[in-house]
């Protein structure tokens, strides 16, 4: 019983803290033995032809704004081509984007999905480097400058840039816990940028080299997590730019959250099942280190392991062996019982922030759970599911 509960213990903190604190030290003794590294300084002839990519499925009440935002991106004239694809909208975004004929647009009536309209994009695409972004969220002026000048690099195969969470003074737990989630996040890939490469990109914002793209199967959840990964199997990295950064508005609810959470999390499943080859790969070791500690252990068996950790602890603390597996099952319970009650308040419309991680963790790990069940009973479509955001 006690091994099973330390076990399950250290796994769990391992997966949420312990990774985290030994990158941390890592790129210490990195830092102190070849210096920091420095970011590659490249002239406007230098910077790559690029070209920025928007898959959109009825955004017509972002599609304004998210054009502007992209004719202000601040690039060498005649080096930035932009390509939006509408593929099934069935509102006015495709009639605003033909305004603009600075854009090229892509439009079939036919909704098949966002990944089917990534790979009829992409035989459009004859430039050196791609940029893709979502069309809900706004990037800052110089992202696609920042992206491209690692592509002086030849190790270099994609570059993944920084998604901001877009919180106000109101915040309800999934805007809080969320924009919480992605700050960590944030220093995670940093911390894994540094010491070899990022472990997926993630949709907001991501870039991949044309010759080093290839098609996902068209039943892929998560397009964009296994683009990048396919690039970093070949043995390339992916880079993290945090200074190249896309934002956008937290969920619009704890609901919409945990229907995105569950789709990454069948999503996630998928992925390991495709890329078997990097858990345990002699020819890349850190990355397979990386892999497995930052993406494997969160959606496969850590969620499992606090379930575990619970109740071993339970029989512990009630076996009366030790003061100790007392007080720790006594902190377990009153840190449930503050994601319970800060769904309780979270209802009510009562928001007390302290309140709001406990509950966002175990709604992450709610979703892992569901998201393998979904996985593995078929019901997870690849199909485009956009979630609501706050507006």
């Amino acid at each position: 019983m006690k091994i099973a509960f330390w076990i399950s213990l250290l796994i769990a903190f391992y997966t949420f803290a312990g990774y985290g604190i030994l990158l941390y030290f890592i790129i210490k003794i990195k830092r102190s033995l070849k210096g920091k590294p420095v970011l590659p300084v490249v002239t406007d002839d230098q910077l790559p032809e690029c070209t920025l990519v928007v898959a959109a499925y009825n955004e017509e009440h972002y599609m304004a704004s998210k054009i502007a935002n992209c004719l202000q991106l601040n690039y060498p004239a005649g080096k930035l081509k932009f390509l939006f694809v509408t593929d099934g909208s069935n509102d006015k975004t495709p009639d605003i984007i033909s305004q603009y004929p600075e854009i090229q647009l892509l439009h079939r009536p036919e909704r098949a999905g966002k990944i089917a309209a990534i790979h009829r994009a992409m035989e459009f695409v004859t430039t050196e480097v791609v940029v893709f972004t979502d069309a809900n969220t706004f990037l800052n002026p110089e992202a696609i400058t920042r992206i491209c000048r690692h592509y002086s690099d030849k190790t270099v195969g994609a570059v993944a840039g920084e998604k901001r969470v877009q919180i106000d003074a109101n915040a309800d737990a999934s805007a809080a816990g969320e924009g919480f989630y992605w700050k960590y996040e944030s220093a995670l890939k940093k911390w894994d940028s540094e010491l070899y490469s990022v472990v997926g990109a993630a949709g907001e914002l991501f870039s991949v080299r044309r010759e080093l793209y290839e098609d996902v199967p068209a039943d892929t959840i998560l397009d964009d997590f296994m683009i990048s990964m396919q690039i970093a199997a070949k043995g390339y990295r992916i880079i993290y730019e945090p200074d190249a950064y896309a934002l956008e508005n937290a969920s619009e609810n704890v609901t919409e959250e945990l229907k995105r959470k569950i789709r990454i999390a069948a999503g996630g499943i998928q992925s390991i099942l495709r890329l078997k080859p990097l858990l345990f790969s002699f020819k890349y070791p850190v990355l397979s280190f990386q892999y497995v500690s930052h993406r494997v252990l969160r959606w496969t068996v850590t969620p499992f392991f606090l379930i575990i950790a619970f109740i071993t602890n339970f029989a512990l603390a009630f076996a009366g062996d030790s003061v100790f597996y007392q007080l720790m099952f006594v902190a377990q319970v009153a840190f449930y019982l503050s994601a319970i009650l800060g769904f309780i308040l979270e209802k009510r419309q009562l928001r007390i922030k302290v309140l709001f991680i406990p509950y966002y963790f175990c709604v992450m790990n709610y979703a892992v759970l569901m998201g393998i069940i979904r996985y593995f009973t078929k019901r997870q479509s690849s199909m485009w599911e956009k979630s609501q955001r706050k507006m």
